[in-house]
């Protein structure tokens, strides 16, 4: 038999899959429900924009042909969205994909790959897959952001640093005045990768966002998705504004189709739909005061969030997880912190029945 271990690309081996949440049929199958609450995923609880509904339903008679290979047309609109232009737009599979290519060009085993802990795991899989480590950059006890901690962890190999805003699952924000003291001292060969997923949540007046003077720094990559906001994860569909030089490189490794056309088509209606954007925030908002109200009723302590979840401290992540599932009630532990569980935000109806789960657990109710 192949020994087909003796034939992998060193430091594979060592490489975490990502692990997803368990879905809405596994649970079902396994505790005999027949109605479940997903609030593991940070997905949209309104569903996706009804403008890029319209646009799948159109394009479905098109399935037969190619994609357009550059995303051509939805480059177009996020740069006319966002002011730029459009050779500083790129298109991916998801941000996934985008930060799977910006380690695929910019990362030589051996470099270092500055990251937030606890943040989005995917960073440091880009990071593995090319043989580079990871420095791990703690949050401050009430997680927000020690920018001088992120500083003193960038050394001579540093080719990468991250920093999700608001970030994954902690909801705590980077303000921009942190950023700009972090830029003035960064070396100028460090790129700097700003997960903005859920910064379309964000209400804080002092929050990352942005401008022409952020964007003319070439250190910076933007990264934006349509999961979230726009209720467009099936359909995999992410962006990143960066100088044109950037994605010069970066394109050399893209696939040429790593977007499909649907998903294209329906960004280009999302991105439209101001009606869907409103809602989507005005829920995000009305859901944080719900949780941030019940849970300090129930003495359970959060950071104060500007995502769409929140990340409780219930004592046991596990012990949760498990008791929420046998409810009906989907949330996600891990995370390195064994006393949280992140909780998306649902609809109201689902986000009462979450809080109840929650005190049944905790035996306050």
């Amino acid at each position: 038999m192949v020994n087909v271990a003796s034939r992998v690309r060193p430091g594979i081996d060592r490489i975490d899959p990502y692990q997803p949440g368990l879905t809405d049929d596994e649970l079902k199958h396994r505790f005999g429900l027949t109605r479940v609450i997903k609030l593991n995923a940070n997905e949209n609880a309104l569903g996706p924009s009804p403008l890029a509904l319209e646009a799948i339903r159109r394009e479905l008679e098109t399935l037969h042909h190619y994609p357009d290979g550059s995303s051509e047309l939805l480059r177009e609109a996020i740069a006319a969205f966002h002011g730029v232009s459009k050779d500083m737009v790129l298109v991916g599979n998801g941000s996934d994909d985008l930060i799977k290519l910006v380690s695929e060009t910019f990362l030589d085993p051996g470099d270092e790959v500055v990251v937030p802990k606890p943040s989005f795991s995917q960073y440091g899989f880009g990071a593995a897959i090319m043989r580079a480590t990871v420095v791990p950059a703690p949050l401050r006890p009430d997680f927000s952001y020690d920018v001088e901690a992120v500083l003193e962890r960038v050394g001579p190999r540093t080719k990468l640093v991250y920093l999700c805003t608001p970030n994954n699952p902690t909801g705590t924000i980077l303000t921009r005045r942190e950023l700009d003291w972090l830029l003035e001292r960064l070396p100028q060969d460090v790129l700097v990768v700003l997960d903005l997923a859920y910064n379309d949540y964000s209400e804080h007046p002092e929050r990352v966002v942005e401008d022409e003077r952020l964007l003319a720094d070439g250190r910076i990559i933007a990264l934006h998705t349509f999961s979230k906001l726009y209720g467009l994860a099936g359909l995999r569909v992410g962006y990143g504004l960066a100088h044109s030089d950037v994605w010069s490189f970066v394109n050399r490794v893209r696939e040429p189709f790593n977007v499909n056309r649907v998903a294209q088509r329906a960004a280009v209606a999302a991105l439209a739909d101001e009606e869907h954007r409103r809602r989507s925030r005005a829920h995000a908002a009305a859901s944080r005061a719900f949780y941030a109200r019940a849970l300090a009723d129930l003495g359970v302590s959060a950071p104060p969030t500007e995502a769409n979840f929140v990340l409780a401290k219930t004592g046991d992540a596990k012990g949760t997880v498990a008791a929420l599932m046998a409810r009906g009630v989907m949330v996600r532990a891990g995370f390195g912190l064994p006393e949280h569980v992140r909780i998306t935000f649902g609809t109201e109806e689902e986000n009462a029945a979450c809080i109840e789960a929650i005190a049944a657990f905790l035996g306050r109710r």
